[in-house]
This record gives C-alpha cells, structure tokens and sequence, in this order.
C-alpha cells in the first residue's frame, strides 16, 4: 500500500520531466512527416529547331534517410522515337542525388511529362533494404517545348 501512494505523489521536478519528453517526442514526430520522399528539378530548353537534338535532364532527390529504387522514363503528348523511351533503374538515397538525361528530337511542340516510380525490386539497392513511400510511390514533373 505504502509503494502506491509512493506512485501517485509524483513532485513536479518528475511531472516537468514527464512533459518534456512528451514535447520532444511530438516534435520529433512532427519531423518525420515533414520530409518530401521524391524531389523532381527538369531542365530542357523551352523552344527548339524542328529537328533540332535537345537535351531533357531530370534531376531526383530524396529527404528520406532510406534508399528506394526508382524506376524513371519519360511521357509526352506526342510520339517520339529513340532515347527518349529509354527508361532508367536506380537506387536512391538522400546522400546521392541521381541525374537522368535523354537526347531527342520533335518536328512540332509537346509536352513531355519526366515521371518516377518507387518501385519494389531486389539487387538494386544495396543489401535490399530498400522501402517504398507509403503516401505515394508515382511522382512526375511536365514541361512544353516549342518547335519553331
């Protein structure tokens, strides 16, 4: 009996202490939620020569501290041939950013949409302990380019 009452008369040196480790541990929860799983940056010329080679290069980070596999391709609102289908796997982590590039050409204006997927895949990151974001594993990124 003597050891409950112990319990219950907690001095306010405990009861302080008790709230600061509940603030700390909703502010360290406040964190987690906050970091951004893909980050997206396309560079590619706004206009173009008809026929002209342009460049498109696609720029992918993370803000997780663990690495996912991604697979990257490209769409558009026309056909294009070439590189352009080309699509790429890699392992990303927040350390190492990852540049993609396609070389291609068009005879007339399009829009063209880099896209990313987090994907499930074994031996592409290193000791498969790759995750998947679970609010969304499909992240994209558009951009025009003008023919003239």
């Amino acid at each position: 009996m003597h050891a409950l009452q112990l319990l219950f008369r907690a001095s306010p040196a405990v009861l302080l202490l008790v709230l600061c480790l509940q603030l700390g541990i909703s502010t360290a929860q406040e964190d987690t939620t906050s970091r951004r799983a893909i980050i997206l940056d396309m560079e590619m010329p706004q206009a173009a020569r008809a026929g002209e080679e342009v460049t498109l290069k696609l720029n992918v980070q993370t803000e997780l501290r663990e690495c996912m596999v991604i697979k990257t391709y490209l769409r558009s609102s026309k056909p294009i041939d070439g590189s352009f289908n080309y699509r790429y796997t890699s392992c990303l982590c927040g350390d190492y950013p990852k540049n993609f590039y396609w070389d291609f050409q068009t005879s007339s204006t399009v829009q063209v949409e880099a896209v990313v997927n987090a994907v499930r895949e074994l031996g592409i990151c290193p000791n498969d302990d790759a995750v998947i974001p679970i609010s969304a594993d499909i992240f994209w990124i558009t951009g025009t380019l003008d023919i003239y």
